[in-house]
């Protein structure tokens, strides 16, 4: 299962046509264009950027990781990955990464998870669920917590252990790594650059990360 397909991309940064860092603990959303090229960087290294994508134009048709997952035969994310929605439609195609591998079966950090996996005491810290129903609520009503599903974990390392369970484990990303996905329609990306301090995944050390876009 382990899948470490990387692939330079040939775009270069001046030619984007947006560039935005997003800080720790900050989300990032926004419509992505037909046959429009999305790369996130992971600026310092083994950051995790939790994401999910909707079919702009039927919002309800959020990222499903079992229609991925099914559909690839393989649980991890890397280039030439199709990222599918509920109904099977293709959202988005991998089309370039450095990293190799990306989790989406890990789900988010939220304040309920942070106490079963860490401590009651956590309850209070920032995580990821707050941050995606921060960013859904700023629609105009268009999405609400029903519209948050299983999210892809990029740039981060959950490996499966032989009996079928789940490791948080050191990332397998690096400084400047990159995954990039080409709309295949009109794409909503959501974006929470993970808060968490309690995980090795990012050495403890939330990070920024940067998002760029191309028209193609």
């Amino acid at each position: 299962m382990a899948v470490f397909n990387r692939v330079e991309s040939p775009r270069l940064v001046e030619d984007a046509i947006y560039s935005e860092v997003v800080q720790a603990g900050d989300g990032w959303m926004r419509v992505l264009k037909p046959g429009q090229v999305m790369r996130i960087v992971d600026l310092e290294g083994n950051q995790a950027a939790d994401t999910l994508f909707y079919d702009a134009e039927n919002p309800e048709d959020h990222y499903s990781a079992v229609a991925t997952i099914t559909g690839q035969s393989n649980i991890y994310l890397s280039t030439g990955s199709i990222l599918r929605a509920e109904s099977g439609k293709e959202l988005l195609r991998i089309v370039a990464d450095t990293c190799g591998r990306h989790d989406t079966v890990g789900g988010s950090c939220s304040a309920q998870s942070n106490t079963v996996r860490y401590s009651h005491d956590k309850l209070s810290m920032h995580n990821c669920r707050d941050t995606f129903m921060l960013q859904l609520a700023g629609q105009d009503g268009v999405y609400t917590k029903r519209d948050l599903a299983p999210n892809i974990n990029f740039f981060m390392n959950v490996p499966v252990t032989p009996d079928g369970g789940l490791k948080f484990d050191d990332g397998v990303s690096a400084p400047g790594c990159y995954v990039e996905m080409q709309s295949i329609g009109s794409t909503m990306a959501l974006i929470s650059n993970c808060p968490q301090l309690n995980n090795p995944c990012n050495a403890y050390n939330p990070t920024p990360i940067q998002v760029l876009i191309w028209d193609k």
